[in-house]
C-alpha cells in the first residue's frame, strides 16, 4: 500500500529524527515529497509512505502520539479517454506500474488500486489527457474519468 500524507509538525519536535523512526520501527518506506522544517518552529511534510497497511498504521498512531498532525491527500487521477491516443509514454514513467500496456491489444491499461497520484503520467502526457487532483475527503486513490 502506498499512501501520500501532509505532515503538521508542532515546534516541540521540529527538532526530532521522527521520520527516521518510521523505518527503524515500523517497517516503512517513505519518499518526502516537500517538507519545511524549522527548529523551533512549527512545519509540515508532505510524505508518501509505502508499506503493509497494518504497519502504516502504526506509524501514523506513531506520529500522532507525538503530536504530529497526519492527513492523508488522497488523489485522484483522472484521464479523458477522448484526448488519450493510446501512445503509451505515460506507461514508461509509472512508478507504481498502475499504467501499463497489455499485449497483444497494445492498449494502455491504468490499474486505480496501484495508482497513488504522484502525477508523473500528467507531465508525462504529451496530449494532457490525465489529469491529477487532490481531495482530502476521498479514500480512494485514483479513478479514471
Amino acid at each position: 500500500m502506498t499512501r501520500i500524507y501532509h505532515l503538521s509538525y508542532p515546534k516541540a519536535n521540529s527538532d526530532q529524527p521522527v521520520i527516521c523512526q518510521l523505518v527503524k520501527h515500523y517497517d516503512v518506506e517513505f519518499n518526502i515529497l516537500k517538507a519545511e522544517i524549522l527548529p523551533q518552529r512549527d512545519g509540515y511534510v508532505i510524505l508518501e509512505l509505502k508499506g503493509l497497511q497494518e504497519k502504516i498504521s502504526a506509524a501514523l498512531d506513531y506520529l500522532r502520539s507525538l503530536g504530529v498532525k497526519a492527513e492523508r491527500i488522497a488523489g485522484r487521477v483522472h484521464r479523458d479517454e477522448k484526448k488519450c491516443f493510446q501512445c503509451g509514454a505515460c506507461t514508461g514513467i509509472c512508478p507504481v506500474g498502475a499504467l501499463h500496456i497489455q499485449k497483444p491489444e497494445l492498449s494502455v491499461v491504468f490499474e486505480p488500486e496501484k495508482c497513488t497520484a504522484c502525477g508523473l503520467c500528467v507531465t508525462g502526457c504529451p496530449v494532457r489527457a490525465m489529469a491529477v487532483s487532490f481531495d482530502p475527503a476521498t479514500e480512494e486513490s485514483c479513478v479514471t474519468a
